[in-house]
This record gives C-alpha cells, structure tokens and sequence, in this order.
C-alpha cells in the first residue's frame, strides 16, 4: 500500500458529489482516479476544497485549508500552480492537467515546473501536442481517461431506437451552431428527430454561476426550438445519464478547441451510441472512424454523416455493435495502473 496525496483548488466537491449531481469532466477525472487508486489498495488522501472531512469509497476528502501533508509516495496536483509546490517530500509528482497545455507557459506555472520536475500528464496525443518541447517538465506522460463502470454495461439493443439524438457538452461548445443545423438542415430531412439537449450551468457549480451571461443566450434559443424537435432536458447525474443514453439513437457534437478528451462521446460509445464529431483537437481521438461514429470536417460531411445514422436502421446496428465491442474497455483502473507505472509504485 502507497501513501498518495491528490490536491484539487478549484470549485467545491467530494467523493460523494458525482453520485449526487453533474460535474464536469475534470472533477468527475479526479474523483474517479481516486476512488481507482484506493480500490488498487493505496492510502489515498484528497485535498480540495470540500466543505467538510468525509471518506466514501476508501478515499479520505479534506478541506485544503486545513492543510496538506509535507510527505506522500505519491503526490498527484491537480492543474492549479499553487499546488505545484506543496507535498515537498513526495518521492515522486504527478502533475494532472485538463486543459490544452498552453497555459502552462504563464511564467507563475514555469518557475514551479522548473524547480519540482514532475512528471505532466496528457489525456491523449493532441492534448500532449499543446505543450511544447521546451517547457519544463520532469517527464511526459498520455493516460486517458478511464471509463465509469455504470457505462460499461449496455446490451446490444433487440430494435434500432427512434432518431433521437443527444448533446451532452458545455453550452458554449458549438451548440449554438449544433442548433443551426438542426432548425436548417438535419430537422427538415427527418421531421420525427428529436434533440436532447443535456447541459446547462449546474455542472460546473460556481464556475457556471459566472459564465452564465455566455450560456444563458444558448439555452434559451434552446428552449424556444420545440417545434423543431428541440428538448431542454438540462444536466443530470451519471446515473440517470445512463438511462438517457440507453435510448438515443447518436450523439452529433462539434467539438471545441478547448476540448483535450471528451467524456461526453466516450460515455455514449460506450454506450452503444453512434457519434458524429467536428474534426477539431482530440474529437478524431474519440471515434473508431467508419466504424463506431465520424470525424469530419466540415457542415455539408456533417449532415451528409448525421442523416443515415438517423433514418437507415441496417446503418445504425453495425455502429452500435461496433461501439459496443471497440469502446469500453479502458476503465478507470486501467489508468490508476498507468498512474501506479509513473509514480513508481508498480
């Protein structure tokens, strides 16, 4: 057993909070890494910002303000500088980011890279692309993110589903231009489509709170599009995500620059779900092409993609067998091995 240290400075939660409310792919990352590595059988500890001291599921949650502890196996900060540098006689550092890597060259990020060295991890190959060579850095790593075990589970489906398709992104991730072509081009060609628009400013907590004045505008044109099939479902837990997947027929999503894994598409392939995708950043990343979804570029391709998935059920069976037996078999523990491999403790 390792003694390992995870430390989070971003917005409020704990073990408990993804079994109790959406969260965003960062926060849901970092709570299942932990809840992995204490199932491996490893003391964990995480520091954040939660309200109170609590364990659930084998991983002990405390306020950071309280203090983080001087010595770990394992130290694992979570992409804020001012965490770089606590825990100063881990024996060894993992440095988890989320974002594109871009960020990291704002010097109060590399005088701290400079002098701890610890090792930087990607989630994949277009996110490690962000973070140029000459940055600092004690070694580069690419883990994915794993999957929640709840996806993992869907059977092949007996009938192909109505055409009803799923948005499970941030707001501000092209779904104002998911919207346009829906009202001009997808809608019209299958006048029975429905699209569930899952998202909405509670996932990100206090984040969202200020970005409401740039969300707000999407979700309410949202909102006025019933006639064009358009349902404002809002954000829900992962549990009840599960069931709401397990009806959709595909997932048809942009992409976004910003974007460096996309738990959205991988939780619906693992679901069975087919996926059209933008091809922007990590998105071709995301699907098997031809065979469990398309990347592509371009509006004409995207619609050209989107409407056999929609309307030809011999189509749609080979994607969704294909995403069943191709997309869900990275899990959690398997990055909380790769985690173990870096830090040393395998």
């Amino acid at each position: 057993m390792a003694r390992i240290v995870m430390t989070d400075d971003g917005i409020s939660f704990d073990g408990a909070t993804l079994e109790e409310r959406p969260l965003g792919g960062a926060e849901t990352s970092f709570i299942e890494m932990a809840n992995a590595l204490a199932a491996r059988g490893h003391d964990v500890l995480v520091c954040n910002k939660c309200e109170a001291e609590k364990t659930h599921r084998g991983v002990t949650w405390r306020p950071i303000a309280q203090g983080v502890p001087d010595t770990a196996d394992l130290y694992i900060p979570n992409r804020g500088d001012k965490l770089i540098r606590l825990c100063p006689a881990a024996k060894k550092t993992i440095f988890w980011i989320h974002n594109p890597a871009g960020y990291l060259m704002k010097w109060r990020y590399q005088w701290k890279l400079a002098l701890r060295r610890p090792v930087i991890v990607f989630s994949g190959a277009s996110h490690a692309s962000t973070y140029p060579g000459w940055g600092f850095a004690g070694g580069r790593e690419t883990v994915p993110y794993g999957l929640t075990d709840i996806f993992c589970h869907a059977v092949e489906r007996a009938e192909p589903p109505p055409p009803r398709v799923v948005f499970t992104s941030n707001p501000m991730r092209s779904l104002d231009w998911l919207l346009d072509l829906w009202e001009a081009r997808i809608r019209p060609a299958v006048p029975t489509a429905e699209l569930h628009i899952f998202a909405g400013i509670a996932t990100y907590g206090a984040a969202g709170a200020a970005k409401a004045g740039r969300m707000g505008p999407v979700l309410e044109r949202a909102a006025t599009l019933g006639d064009a099939g358009v349902i404002l479902r809002g954000p829900v837990p992962k549990t009840q995500l599960v069931e709401e997947l397990a009806q959709a027929r595909t997932l048809l999503y942009r992409g976004d620059i910003g974007e460096t894994f996309c738990s959205a598409v991988a939780e619906a392939q693992a679901m069975g779900v087919p996926a059209v995708l933008g091809d922007i950043a990590c998105m071709n990343e995301r699907v098997v092409q031809g065979e469990t979804g398309w990347c592509v570029k371009g509006d004409d391709a995207f619609v050209e993609a989107a409407l056999p998935l929609l309307t030809d059920d011999q189509v749609w069976r080979r994607f969704h067998r294909a995403c069943l037996d191709k997309q869900r078999s990275w899990r959690w523990d398997h990055a909380a091995a790769e985690f173990e491999r870096i830090g040393g403790l395998a």
